[in-house]
C-alpha cells in the first residue's frame, strides 16, 4: 500500500460489466509522469465532488490517497483505493488552461509515444504497458457509426442491481447508452495506420449536451460531435490522444489492446519563420 498523489486526466464512458468495479474506469497521473489507474471510483462520487463545488473540474485535478495494487489485473498501472467510503482523499489544485495548458503540458507530456509499433511491443509481457500518451503524426479522420439504442437486458438490470461495492440497495439511475461510437483514424511517425475507437466521458457527454440543444435531433447532434472533433481539433488543437487498454483484449493480446481514454488539446502553436 502507498499514498499516491494523482493528476486526474481520464474517466471512461461507463460500460456495463459482470464485474461491477469495471463500470467505471478513472486514470491519471503522478507526478513522475507514470499513468496509474483507479478503480472503482464512483462516477457518482466525482459528480458530487464537483455539484458541491469541492472541485471546478474532476479532470486536471490533483488528489491524494492511499492505493493497494489490484492482485486480480496484471495491468501494472492498476490499483484500488484502500478506502472505499475515500475518507482518506486530499483534493488539491486544480490545473488551468492557462498559458495554452502549460502546467498540464508539464505532467501529461512527460513521456509521449510516437510509434504504435513500440506501444503495442511495451504492452507485452514482461511491461505489460497499459496506459500511454501518444502524439499522433497526423489524424486522418473521424467516424461515426451507428450502434445499438440501449444497453443488453442483463447489462441493464446489472446496473440497477449492484451498487460500485457490490451491495443491494436502491436501484440506481441507468447511464444512457450512446447510441453511437466514435473513432479517430491516424497515422505514426512510422506511418502506421490506425484507426481506435474515442471512449472517455467527454465525448459521450458532449454527443447528450447537443441532444439536448438541438431539440433530441441526432443528425444536428452528430453533426456538431463532428465539428468539434473532426473540424476544431484537427484544425485548431494540437492533438495528443490518451491511450488505454481494456483487461479483456489485453489478457487476450489483441494485436492492438488499446482504445483512447481521453484526448489532449491545447491549441495549436504559431510556427516560428526561419526568415
Amino acid at each position: 500500500m502507498a499514498r499516491k498523489k494523482i493528476l486526474l486526466t481520464v474517466t471512461t464512458y461507463p460500460l456495463p460489466s459482470r464485474s461491477y468495479d469495471e463500470l467505471v474506469c478513472t486514470a491519471g497521473l503522478l507526478e513522475d509522469g507514470s499513468w496509474i489507474r483507479i478503480y472503482p471510483i464512483p462516477l457518482s462520487f466525482l459528480r458530487e465532488l464537483k455539484h458541491a463545488g469541492i472541485v471546478k473540474d474532476t479532470k486536471y485535478t490533483w488528489i491524494e490517497l492511499d492505493l493497494e495494487k489490484r492482485p486480480d489485473d496484471f495491468r501494472p498501472e492498476s490499483h484500488s483505493p484502500k478506502d472505499y467510503q475515500f475518507k482518506d482523499m486530499h483534493i488539491g489544485e486544480h490545473l488551468d488552461t492557462g498559458t495554452n495548458w502549460a502546467e498540464r503540458k508539464k505532467y501529461c507530456l512527460q513521456n509521449v509515444y510516437t510509434n504504435l509499433t513500440q506501444l503495442i511491443d511495451d504492452s507485452k509481457a514482461p511491461n505489460n504497458t497499459s496506459l500511454a500518451t501518444f502524439k499522433p503524426t497526423e489524424i486522418t479522420g473521424f467516424e461515426i457509426e451507428k450502434d445499438t439504442d440501449d444497453w443488453k437486458p442483463v447489462w441493464k438490470a446489472l446496473q440497477q442491481q449492484l451498487t460500485l461495492f457490490g451491495e443491494t440497495g436502491e436501484p440506481r439511475k441507468v447511464v444512457p447508452k450512446v447510441p453511437y461510437k466514435f473513432y479517430y483514424r491516424f497515422i505514426d511517425d512510422q506511418g502506421k495506420k490506425a484507426r481506435l475507437m474515442i471512449e472517455d466521458w467527454e465525448i459521450g457527454m458532449l454527443f447528450w449536451n447537443c441532444m439536448k440543444s438541438s431539440g433530441n435531433d441526432e443528425k444536428i447532434a452528430l453533426e456538431k460531435v463532428r465539428l468539434k472533433y473532426d473540424v476544431d481539433f484537427r484544425n485548431n488543437k494540437d492533438i495528443y490522444l490518451f491511450l488505454g487498454t481494456t483487461k479483456e483484449w489485453h489478457i487476450r493480446r489483441a494485436t492492438n489492446p488499446f482504445v483512447i481514454i481521453g484526448v489532449f488539446y491545447p491549441k495549436k502553436e504559431p510556427q516560428l519563420s526561419l526568415f
